[in-house]
């Protein structure tokens, strides 16, 4: 297992945890985090083994510490699970449940192939990941934390990600209720809910979209594309003894977007 030196302010030096969409661009960033603060890391992702394995060595990862997984499948994530136990040699302190997928069409046609697959992952994904690690850390009466990651969407709507917003909506739930049942068990579960940011869809729509552009603009406050550092932040802190008093609650991390609607 891979550790950093330098366990920085959050406490977590020799913790272990799984990073769910841990390839994506914002993911990337969160298991890189969770790294240079001292933790152990098992990264997890759906993708091209090949490009898998490059991805994982240009991040400076073990690829031991990268294992495939396709949330939306029980017999995966139970095999998930072992593996994270076998490489930590034990099970995770802490499981962030980042895995996402969006897509962009107008609310009325929203092809019904593609809210059913999106609901599949972000909602039952999130479902299947959460439930197993719970249900490990019950069985030996152990502690542990749960960190989602939602959206300042689940509050308010945006243009042509109804579905999207709607499945973030239900992982804040959910969550809140991983967080009300499984409180008195010591099992923490908190939700980090960014912004518009600056990767993927976003950040190619914000260069190439004047439209969009605009709109986003307006619609942040702060005046500026989020960067993935700020969420990884975030999820360390509700990773960390620092929040060690907080189980069901949702930190937004939006720039101020979900202050007020901006558009015209």
């Amino acid at each position: 297992m891979e550790a950093a030196s330098n366990s920085g302010p959050w406490g977590l030096a020799g913790r272990r945890a799984v990073v769910a969409g841990a390839l994506g661009g914002i993911g990337q960033v969160i298991a890189a985090a969770f790294r240079e603060a001292g933790a152990h890391v098992l990264l997890t992702d759906l993708t091209d083994a090949s490009a898998a394995v490059e991805a994982v060595n240009a991040a400076g990862f073990d690829p031991r510490m990268y294992a495939a997984c396709d949330l939306t499948s029980e017999d995966e994530v139970r095999a998930l699970c072992d593996r994270a136990a076998e490489a930590f040699g034990g099970l995770p302190d802490i499981v962030c449940v980042h895995a996402g997928v969006v897509g962009s069409h107008p609310v009325v046609g929203y092809p019904i192939e593609a809210f059913d697959e999106l609901m599949r992952v972000n909602l039952r994904g999130s479902f299947l990941l959460a439930s197993e690690a719970a249900r490990r850390w019950l069985a030996v009466e152990a502690p542990g934390t749960l960190v989602f990651t939602t959206s300042w969407v689940q509050d308010v709507p945006w243009p042509d990600i109804g579905p999207y917003s709607a499945s973030k909506a239900a992982v804040r739930s959910l969550m809140r209720t991983f967080a009300r049942e499984l409180a008195p068990r010591g099992i923490r579960s908190n939700a980090v809910a960014p912004g518009i940011v600056g990767v993927g869809m976003a950040r190619r729509q914000w260069d190439t979209d004047p439209a969009y552009r605009s709109r986003a603009q307006r619609a942040i406050p702060l005046g500026r594309l989020q960067t993935p550092e700020s969420v990884a932040d975030a999820v360390l802190f509700l990773a960390s003894p620092l929040s060690a008093y907080m189980t069901g609650a949702t930190l937004l991390v939006d720039g101020g977007a979900s202050l007020y609607p901006m558009d015209e």
